[in-house]
């Protein structure tokens, strides 16, 4: 049985190019990059030119790239980073209610410890007003953090008309563009941010290594200590091989984007154009248009997620209930909830995400696959029983 994977936005597959340029960092070139010998300056040589290939791609500088674990990481440097720096200039921050738990946690944490968070509503497409952003700012805002592109479902933010904002306020900016770095154009200074995240696994890169974007001159505590790595702002032995991969894998991106992004548009909107007519009682989340180009989220009544998940499975689909981070909770996604959906409607979700090898095949395999499971599913279900007798 062909199996077919649609969950790229929990992690994409590693290119093999990306593989090949990352081997020699095992076995050849595996000197420290800290140290000043023949070997580790091969192995720093290698880090700058990645670092230089994803500050090209974003539009920053190569020195305002900060090496680290991956997007988690760099949201909790961002958050931590700037309440520390900051919190003799005040103790307000403003996040919307969608953000990733990497953003809401840490915000959660900084609650306990005597600041206070604004959190901006979205709308039933999952945007987020400027103007209420806007609204929001006090003489103690000392962050704003808003992302870019939702994890689950797709909605890209006006990032630009809340960056014109924070920057009009001197307010530093942060964006948590791990899902969209490598799928649309990004521009740091297009969208006036100070602070950005990414992750290298989100764009056929390796697993355990991303990067925080700092803008010169934005006032940042260090998030890891006991080491001069990084220019002094992270600390710990470089990841060569994985930074060396993550520089090879945005250097691929930026030679498809354009390319790929106009594919998986045609495929993403034949998935949800297919699925709302074939499957009644079938919702778009997301905005229709404003979304990430390889990003589907639907809901369908009355059957829960898990249970089409694991039956699609065993038919050779892969696809996802939303955030691979917290598919062990039983709780609903907290952004279908913040769009509207009811408890129920929101266990009902489906997020299917393509990528760089999802091919109009696997769309069509899709298309035929799951309206029988739904309607299988549906029969089985005590809320359609009492739907049909009511």
């Amino acid at each position: 049985m062909e199996r077919i994977y649609l969950d790229y936005a929990a992690t994409t597959g590693c290119d093999l190019e990306v593989l090949e340029a990352m081997k020699p960092y095992f076995t050849e070139k595996f000197g420290n990059a800290s140290s000043i010998h023949s070997f580790g300056q091969e192995a720093k040589k290698g880090m700058e030119d990645a670092r230089g290939a994803l500050a090209d791609f974003i539009g920053a500088k190569p020195e305002e790239i900060v090496f680290n674990s991956g997007g988690s990481e760099a949201d909790n440097h961002a958050i931590f980073g700037v309440a520390g720096a900051l919190q003799k200039k005040g103790n307000h921050i403003i996040a919307s209610v969608i953000e990733h738990h990497a953003v809401l946690e840490p915000c959660k944490l900084l609650e306990k410890r005597g600041y206070q968070v604004t959190y901006i509503k979205v709308n039933n497409e999952g945007l987020v007003d400027a103007q209420e952003v806007k609204k929001a700012i006090t003489d103690k805002t000392i962050l704003i953090s808003i992302m870019h592109a939702n994890n689950e479902i797709g909605t890209v933010q006006p990032i630009a008309e809340i960056g014109k904002i924070a920057r009009e306020k001197e307010i530093t900016f942060h964006t948590d563009a791990v899902q969209a770095v490598g799928h649309i154009p990004v521009n740091v200074n297009e969208l006036d941010v100070d602070l950005l995240s990414l992750a290298a696994h989100k764009f056929y890169g390796p697993k355990g290594v991303g990067a925080l974007y700092i803008r010169k001159g934005t006032r940042v505590h260090n998030f890891l200590h006991g080491g001069d790595q990084e220019r002094g702002r992270r600390a710990s032995t470089s990841n060569v091989s994985g930074i060396i991969g993550l520089g090879k894998a945005i250097e691929l991106c930026k030679e498809k984007i354009e390319q790929e992004s106009a594919a998986q548009i045609q495929l993403r909107d034949a998935l949800i154009k297919g699925l709302l007519a074939k499957i009644p009682r079938s919702y778009l989340n997301g905005h229709p248009t404003q979304r990430l180009p390889n990003n589907v989220n639907i809901s369908f009544e009355y059957i829960e997620g898990e249970s089409i998940l694991l039956n699609l499975d065993m038919m050779g689909i892969a696809a996802s209930t939303g955030s691979a981070c917290t598919s062990s909770s039983l709780e609903p996604s907290h952004v279908l909830l913040a769009i509207g959906r009811t408890h129920e409607i929101a266990h009902g979700s489906l997020r299917f995400s393509m990528g760089r090898w999802t091919k109009k095949s696997d769309i069509d395999y899709v298309l035929e696959t799951l309206p029988p499971i739904v309607d299988k599913l549906r029969k089985m279900s005590p809320l359609y029983d009492d739907r049909k007798t009511t």
